[in-house]
């Protein structure tokens, strides 16, 4: 097997050259198509042309932009090159841009737009090193000025490709020379991660841990040369950028669609994709778009749609029970499972076949006709949408990994697919459950997951302290997760060591920041977000007594207790305006880090109780003792 990426590229190219690679939309939204060869081409003109500009092995490179067709070409030119990619998406705020760009010493920048070339010219002062900046879109007269006057050599995408095109004519074969020079141990991207502390943390990854995963992933899925998988999630974050690798090892074509629902659903009839992977958000969505359009209809379609879900549903149960797929964490009697299971699923087998024939079929029509199966991760999925699109005849399998395991850990695989579990941990790679005594646990304990792998990165650029805290000598990874094992050496997530909240759009969240901006407010006394595995962000409060109480004076709000104050709708209304103040884009924060809903709690949080002893938020304990109160917030919403 190819050591490198770029290697990789190469073999598909010349044993799959007029295979499609890509489709992606022009202005008027057709899709447009780009073979293999084509593709390597342009990969080997991009690399050639960034050797031109004086780039070196070793050199880090900014990529920030988000998902079109030319991020992969961009990426495997870097790599060609020998260089890093420094990646990062539109929605970077300046600060991160600066913090990013100046820690890993960014001589050249790749930006998706105008807009994005002028974010990076505004912190060109804290960047005194970068030369260059390549944007996909032209930029006009203005920026160009502005580019030249800060020192920087602003040149158009189609420029690089064409320098590196008339470098190649003029030496041929030099950038497959480069491609040659690569091997395994060698950094490919330096990814970086939200910190609690709001210093981020640069993952480096190197070639050997994408491409251990590769060949492991044929258990995964059976998968053709020429298969089409759809797609829409940030190429920049690790988990699309793996599974587009995988795309390529397989010979199969990507297409480049939206999150927004009409425009998937179109893109679906046109592409007629096999496959998808996205978060679980979007699998929910599609769901409920499946419901809304049969809810429309009325009358005997709707009830026939609910018949055949809800027999389809214990069909899948049963069929489950009586071949083994149910998840095994403390040692169930299979003979025994399969005896109960296999007459109820015989029974439900003809329903079943009818309700596929009648129901389920129109649906798949609706998704292109060829789809078959859905992988989900960047959070956990609800198990209510697991088994809906298990039961109408969609295999949904879920993953499960960090950046810093570029990404898989584990991945349900398609001949032994268990609900109920995170699949099964990636050949070649240990996974152990580790008590709070350093005690390794068996199946069906819980305890924070180590893993060991070639997948683990190489540690955190820079910080060797912050490497040596989760990464150990012989190889030992703290995820810093809580799970258990199966007997089938299945995982399954059961809560977070960590303070970061992974939303269910697969959005990471470092509630730290938040928090600190909330208690900024002369209103707010202490707080703690929610909302691990949700679609939003929420929030418990303490409100600062003596100023809400004064609030209630001043505004003639009448006082009785304390208690039945909190619920009157003008403290809500304040507490609710404070904190659409603190956290908005206004003040850096991201739309997903808003915070919808909050509940409002009359007693501080005490030490020994809610705080530790150093009056650090206990947020498990916390979680336990208002569970109801965190359940209203988002009742109706999981």
């Amino acid at each position: 097997m190819e050591q490198t990426l770029p290697l990789m590229l190469r073999a598909r190219a010349k044993d799959t050259p007029d295979i499609v690679i890509q489709y992606h939309k022009d202005r008027e939204g057709n899709y447009r198509s780009v073979t293999y060869r084509q593709f390597y081409d342009d990969v080997c003109f991009t690399a050639a042309g960034l050797m031109e500009l004086g780039v070196k092995r070793g050199d880090k490179i900014g990529l920030i932009a988000d998902n079109r067709q030319e991020w992969m070409v961009t990426d495997f030119g870097i790599l060609s090159a020998g260089a890093i990619d420094v990646p990062r998406g539109c929605d970077i705020t300046t600060q991160e841009l600066t913090y990013i760009l100046g820690f890993t010493g960014c001589e050249t920048a790749f930006a998706e737009n105008q807009k994005q070339v002028q974010k990076i010219l505004s912190c060109k002062a804290e960047l005194p090193v970068l030369k260059t900046i390549i944007s996909y879109d032209p930029v006009d007269n203005e920026t160009e000025a502005a580019a030249e006057a800060a020192g920087v050599k602003a040149l158009y995408f189609a420029s690089v490709i064409a320098m590196g095109q008339k470098r190649e004519n003029m030496q041929p074969g030099g950038a497959e020379a480069e491609i040659e020079k690569g091997r395994g141990d060698d950094t490919a991207t330096i990814i970086f991660t939200s910190g609690t502390t709001g210093e981020p943390k640069g993952v480096m990854l190197s070639q050997k841990n994408f491409m251990c995963q590769l060949p492991a992933f044929d258990l995964v899925l059976e998968l053709k040369p020429g298969d089409i998988w759809i797609s829409m999630l940030p190429v920049w974050h690790v988990y699309e950028r793996l599974l587009e690798y995988i795309i390529f090892y397989n010979s199969n074509s990507i297409a480049y669609s939206k999150t927004i629902g009409s425009v998937l659903m179109a893109d679906f009839q046109m592409i007629r994709p096999n496959y998808m992977v996205s978060v679980p958000r979007v699998w929910e969505a599609i769901m409920d778009g499946i419901h809304r359009n049969v809810k429309s209809k009325g009358g005997i379609a709707k009830k026939m749609f609910d018949l055949a879900v809800s027999l389809s549903m214990m069909y899948t149960y049963f069929k489950d029970l009586t071949f083994a797929l149910l998840p095994n964490f403390h040692g169930r009697i299979r003979p025994l499972d399969s005896v109960v299971g296999f007459f109820p699923w015989l029974a439900l087998l003809p329903f079943r076949g009818l309700a596929q024939l009648l129901v389920f079929n129109q649906i798949k029509r609706v998704l292109g006709g060829r789809f078959k199966t859905g992988i989900s991760g960047g959070g956990s999925l609800p198990a209510k949408v697991d088994l809906f699109f298990n039961s109408i005849g969609i295999r949904m399998q879920e993953g499960y990994g960090l950046t810093e395991t570029a990404p898989l850990v584990s991945v349900r695989r398609h001949k032994r697919s268990r609900r109920g579990t995170i699949g099964q941990v990636l050949l070649n790679t240990e996974v152990k459950i580790i008590d709070n005594k350093g005690r390794s646990l068996p199946p069906g304990r819980n305890g924070v997951i180590f893993v060991k792998g070639d997948q683990v990165m190489q540690g955190y650029y820079q910080k060797p302290d912050l490497t040596a805290a989760v990464l150990s000598a012989d190889g030992w990874f703290n995820t810093g997760d809580i799970g258990m094992l199966t007997h089938n050496n299945e995982l399954r997530i059961t809560g977070r060591a960590k303070d970061t909240i992974v939303l269910r759009g697969g959005e990471n969240v470092e509630p730290v920041p938040i928090e600190c901006k909330l208690r900024e407010s002369p209103y707010i006394l202490q707080c703690m977000l929610v909302g691990q595995d949700q679609k939003y962000l929420a929030a418990l409060v303490i409100p600062n007594q003596q100023a809400i109480m004064d609030f209630a004076e001043e505004n003639s709000i009448p006082i009785v207790d304390y208690e039945l104050l909190l619920k009157q709708p003008e403290i809500n209304a304040i507490i609710a305006s404070e904190i659409a103040d603190k956290i908005s884009p206004k003040t850096g924060f991201k739309p997903f880090e808003r915070v919808y809903k909050f509940t409002l709690l009359p007693k501080p949080f005490e030490a020994g109780k809610e705080l530790s002893g150093k009056g650090e938020l206990l947020r498990h304990r916390i979680a336990a003792l208002y569970v109801k109160e965190i359940h209203r917030l988002f009742k109706g919403e999981t």
